[in-house]
């Protein structure tokens, strides 16, 4: 296999973690509708919650996107 082909299957390796990213936002703002639909008074404090743990989670897809671009574009 040329260095080339490894470098390709390695970056798309890496960007897989983008898709579980993906999975992640939307089990938290599923959770968040339900819990607010649940309770609307709670929203303020649910509210906060929620995009710290969405920022969380996009950080881990910049992370991924991240060692693609290193993989790809460095190595």
């Amino acid at each position: 296999m040329e260095a080339a082909a490894a470098k390709l299957i390695g970056a798309g390796l890496a960007a897989i973690g983008v898709i579980g990213a993906g999975v992640g936002i939307g089990n938290i703002f599923a959770a968040f509708i339900s819990s607010v639909a649940r309770n609307p008074a709670a929203a303020a404090n649910v509210t906060a919650m929620t995009w710290i743990g969405f920022a969380l989670v996009e950080a881990i897809a910049l992370y991924a996107l991240v060692i693609a671009l290193l993989v790809l574009f460095v190595f």
